[in-house]
């Protein structure tokens, strides 16, 4: 307690930090431990509010992340909502015109993965949410911005989303357990999270009063030092610029993808018409798992993505697993043509 009083002024301008990084205001931020929580806060909060029940219909995009997948297939389980992954476009994005087509008056909320983090294409978000707004729909949009965050300019004024939805420990490289959820204020003025803690609620004599602002989406126990860490982490980022962060990661992504297009026996999985850091490949006679380990102990930093993350996704390429190498601001062409070696 007594740490956390003497720093209570820089915990508090995180929350600026975060904001300006989304073009927020800081009442419309809540942190948490990860992306996946703040997602969750924001799922339950809608179904606490206004449960979906039998005959509603959540649009998914076919890239999302397993985790955003397995709640909304619960409810279909117990409760008969009904999952529609949206179809893409010839890119392999989200078909934005399709995805208008499928709008109306049962469908309850849009969920939607900026970057998948098996794959390198990028979703349109703010085509989707004009698209909510033309059609006058009152769906409530999430926003996965988990891979995005760090690497891209997100705006949430832009977006036009309900919520958004980060973690601090990928391309803003701050410390693993931290993470944000950007609420819009409709969110905030008609949603009430579930379950609620003396944090996001004052227990009264006669009832509770819920907190005022996002931080009623946030719990009462986190770790306030690595706090700090996503505070100084995005403190840095925005310092260097994230406009100019992105172009550097956007030639570095380039650079891997046009040397690995050069392999024999190589083949490079990204899709999408404008692509993110997050390079993605296969080999046509070493599966991706051996790769990996392969790459690992020539001391380079790959990782596996296989269809348990997206299902759909991995399922509709007949994929059966990645390897991906996502490279960031303060990597080297050197070092790339290290992994084409």
């Amino acid at each position: 307690y007594e740490a956390h009083r003497d720093v209570s002024g820089r915990i508090a301008a995180v929350y600026h930090s975060v904001a300006q990084l989304v073009g927020a205001r800081s009442d419309q931020i809540a942190l948490l431990e990860s992306a996946t929580a703040a997602w969750q806060k924001a799922f339950t909060a809608i179904h606490h509010s206004r449960p979906f029940s039998s005959g509603d219909r959540i649009l998914v995009s076919s890239s999302e992340y397993a985790s955003n997948v397995l709640p909304i297939m619960q409810l279909a389980k117990s409760r008969g909502v009904r999952l529609e992954f949206i179809p893409d476009d010839e890119h392999g994005c989200v078909d934005v015109t399709a995805f208008a087509n499928l709008l109306g008056d049962d469908v309850a909320a849009v969920v939607i993965n900026h970057c998948p983090s098996q794959n390198g294409l990028i979703n349109d978000v703010a085509a989707i949410g004009a698209a909510l707004h033309a059609a006058d729909s009152s769906a409530w949009y999430l926003v996965d911005a988990c891979q995005s965050i760090g690497q891209l300019p997100v705006a949430a004024g832009e977006i036009g989303a309900d919520f958004i939805s980060a973690t601090g420990r990928k391309y803003l490289r701050g410390p693993r357990g931290t993470g944000f959820l950007y609420a819009s204020d409709r969110a905030i003025a008609e949603l009430e999270p579930f379950p609620l803690d003396l944090h996001s609620a004052t227990w009264q004599p006669d009832g509770f009063d819920v907190a005022r602002g996002a931080v009623k989406f946030e719990s009462w126990e986190k770790s306030y030092a690595a706090i700090l860490g996503l505070g100084a982490a995005i403190d840095y980022a925005l310092s260097c610029d994230i406009e100019a962060l992105s172009t550097r990661i956007a030639c570095l992504s380039q650079h891997a993808r046009t040397g690995l297009d050069a392999i024999s026996q190589v083949t490079v999985r990204d899709r999408g018409l404008s692509k993110s850091g997050i390079v993605t490949f296969t080999h046509g006679r070493i599966e991706a798992q051996t790769l990996v380990s392969l790459i690992r102990e020539a001391n380079i930093n790959v990782s596996l993505s296989t269809p348990d993350y997206a299902r759909v996704d991995f399922d509709s390429r007949a994929i059966a697993a990645v390897v991906r190498v996502s490279p960031h601001a303060y990597n080297t062409t050197a070092e790339l043509d290290s992994l084409l070696e």
